[in-house]
């Protein structure tokens, strides 16, 4: 089956749009049933001109959901905060994104006061890091004596508010690597199965849990969708524009650092004429010194001559 390559930002939204799509992912993501989720995107929005001049906005998200789970005791409602970065800079956005959660008021809840809402943190990431060769990790927090080592359950509302559990997925390691339902599920990701055109993968439909196949018909609805398949086209546009500006910047930095060396090198040949200039003055000094003394002594040895 065909589908549109979710690696695309206008995809991975797309098929987030979908609440019951999204559910299933999600769910499949943290290990826990979400029973009513609520999406909210935080966007921003480029324009560049295609070769035809024309302007066309493309949107990139950053995702955040407010999730309703179903746990042994009841329910408990958390902050999912999704980002997808194709560049290590990203991970100081992660950091500001993260810190304004955090921050937000809205994202607790009132319970006789006002207590801090967990909050999830999904990361899929399309870069190597110095992480553990795996298609996905999971970040969870601990908690143990300092003196004994003795570690006991990471739970309460002081470690949960201020602390948060991160899965981050790593979409370069996921080739051939199948050894559960969610590597299965996230297999939608593999870049080895493009098509003749990036834009497009090639999926084995029956490889797939059938329970959430639901997601790769998601996705082969995007591919169908023109409008989807032009966004792609200018996410394209927009990554290598972005790529050209920083091979630029390169370019003018390792400019700067040669010049700089260039002037480090004159300075030094400036520096070592002076103290070239400086030894002939001393030189000159000691030379005029000794010849001083030297006339002292002749006028002492003329004297002696003359009594």
């Amino acid at each position: 089956m065909h589908i549109a390559n979710p690696i695309y930002d206008v995809v991975f939204k797309y098929m987030l749009e979908d609440n019951k799509t999204a559910k299933l992912f999600l769910s499949a993501i943290i290990g826990e049933k979400i029973d009513v989720l609520e999406f909210s995107a935080q966007e921003r929005t480029v324009e560049i001109k295609p070769p035809a001049n024309e302007k066309v906005p493309l949107t990139v998200c950053r995702l955040d959901f407010s999730a309703k789970l179903k746990t042994e005791t009841g329910f408990k409602t958390v902050i999912i905060e999704l980002q997808k970065a194709k560049y290590l800079s990203d991970l100081m956005r992660f950091r500001r994104y993260l810190g304004l959660h955090y921050q937000n008021a809205d994202n607790s809840y009132d319970d006789n006061q006002v207590k801090p809402r967990e909050i999830y943190c999904i990361y899929f990431l399309d870069y190597g890091m110095d992480l553990p060769e795996r298609p996905v990790l999971k970040v969870n927090y601990r908690v143990w004596d300092a003196y004994t080592g003795d570690e006991f359950p990471a739970s309460g509302e002081f470690v949960s508010g201020l602390h948060h559990r991160s899965w981050i997925v790593q979409i370069h390691q996921l080739k051939e690597r199948r050894r559960n339902e969610l590597e299965k599920i996230l297999s939608v990701f593999d870049q080895s199965n493009v098509t003749n055109t990036r834009h497009i993968l090639d999926v084995d439909e029956e490889a797939f849990p059938e329970e959430y196949r639901e997601i790769i018909r998601r996705l082969r609805k995007a591919m169908e969708d023109p409008q989807k398949r032009r966004e792609m086209e200018l996410e394209d546009d927009i990554i290598k524009e972005l790529q050209d500006k920083e091979r630029q910047i390169e370019e003018k930095n390792k400019t700067i650092v040669d010049m700089g060396k260039t002037i480090a090198d004159k300075d030094q040949t400036i520096a070592d004429k002076d103290q070239t200039i400086a030894d002939n003055v001393k030189t000159i000094a000691d030379n005029a010194k000794t010849i001083s003394e030297l006339e002292k002594e002749l006028s002492e040895l003329k004297l002696k001559y003359k009594e």
